[in-house]
């Protein structure tokens, strides 16, 4: 999956991602308000509202005269020009890659045994606070901010926590992947001291990879075949030594880029989205390409390895999983207003996932 390490402007989706550079802090969010007043019995109706940078408050009269507000915590028409503006900035950045790693690492914190938010981690927004931008699973992501942050600036409505999320599905897609069904309405932390502690995404050299990917996603409540599916991710971007103390410091592959030149990669064409990361890790043919340890265990595990074989063999059976699990991803530990949350496309949002048993996917530990 995409859940550690460093990356460049146009750097990695998964596990242990090569980073980027430099700091910069992002202004919080406070909420807003909302207040009405009934000035008389003919139900007319006063309404104020108050939008300070990232929630609407929207009013439904029904035919029989009952008010009934609806929430959302991002607005759906500002989310979908926030879109446009993020393929306008992936055709001219390349920055897919480090995008992807933006919005599952605001995610892959989530604990599923903790209920309280925020505590619990998860797709809230934290990501944009300086604390967590300096957890070495995070180094380079700052990045992600810069680009972004013009974008947040011109869309008051839109709440970190949807931005991310909406630019990690984006990239998935632009580089030639599949549609992921997203819904959005994720409130944002307000607030440095509601990040999660250091230390709840994975590691890419640890001494059982298998074990240690399977703690970490576990953890999440996801199953061997998400791990495995959203180890996939890893089909886009590159790794750097000298961030990540991964990969070489540049190949055949990413001596000329685009974007930053350096690294190395995972796939011949680290920039689109297909099915090449399972099929050259099962091949082994080059060594200018990446493999990193939680990458060998995918065909050393023997449960692992029926999705990794499955995969490599059928891309259309990795981006059915990959929708599926990215999205379950970016729900991890959200709330969401509307409790429903939406979608900003004709087709309804992902549904819920069914609950977690880990029993049913390996034999692994939970």
């Amino acid at each position: 999956m995409a859940l550690s390490g460093t990356t460049t402007t146009s750097s990695s989706a998964t596990i242990r991602l090569p980073s980027l550079s430099a700091a910069t802090t992002t202004t919080s969010v406070r909420p807003s308000s909302l207040s009405f007043n009934h000035l008389s019995s003919s139900s007319s109706l006063s309404l104020k509202l108050s939008h300070q940078k990232n929630r609407l408050k929207a009013v439904h009269v029904s035919s029989s005269g009952n008010v009934n507000i609806k929430c959302a915590a991002s607005d759906p028409q500002q989310l979908k020009s926030a879109k446009q503006d993020i393929k306008e900035l992936l055709n001219t950045t390349f920055c897919h890659p480090i995008l992807v790693r933006l919005g599952w690492h605001d995610a892959g914190t989530y604990n599923k045994n903790i209920e309280e938010w925020p505590l619990r981690g998860g797709a809230n927004g934290s990501l944009r606070f300086e604390v967590e931008q300096k957890h070495a699973a995070n180094a380079g992501l700052v990045n992600a901010l810069k680009l972004l942050q013009p974008i947040k600036d011109k869309y008051t409505g839109v709440t970190y926590a949807d931005l991310f999320q909406l630019a990690s599905a984006t990239a998935v897609e632009e580089a030639g992947g599949p549609k992921i069904p997203m819904k959005y309405g994720r409130v944002d932390v307000t607030g440095p001291e509601q990040c999660p502690e250091e230390g709840r995404l994975p590691d890419a050299g640890p001494p059982s990879p298998a074990s240690h990917l399977r703690d970490v996603f576990y953890r999440m409540g996801l199953s061997d075949k998400d791990i495995v599916a959203l180890s996939g991710a890893h089909t886009l971007g590159r790794s750097r030594p000298e961030r990540s103390g991964w990969g070489k410091p540049e190949t055949k592959y990413t001596k000329e880029g685009p974007g930053a030149p350096g690294g190395q990669s995972w796939t011949v064409k680290w920039l689109r989205f297909d099915n090449s990361y399972f099929k050259d890790i099962k091949e082994r043919r080059d060594e200018d390409l990446l493999v990193l340890p939680t990458d060998a265990a995918l065909f050393e595990d023997p449960s692992f390895k029926v999705y990794a074989e499955k995969y490599a063999e059928d891309e259309k059976a990795f981006f059915d999983d990959y929708a599926e699990a990215h999205a379950k991803l970016s729900n991890l530990g959200a709330k969401f207003d509307p409790a429903e949350g939406f979608s900003i496309n004709d087709e309804p949002a992902a549904a819920v996932p069914e609950k977690f048993e880990a029993a049913k996917y390996s034999s692994g530990k939970d």
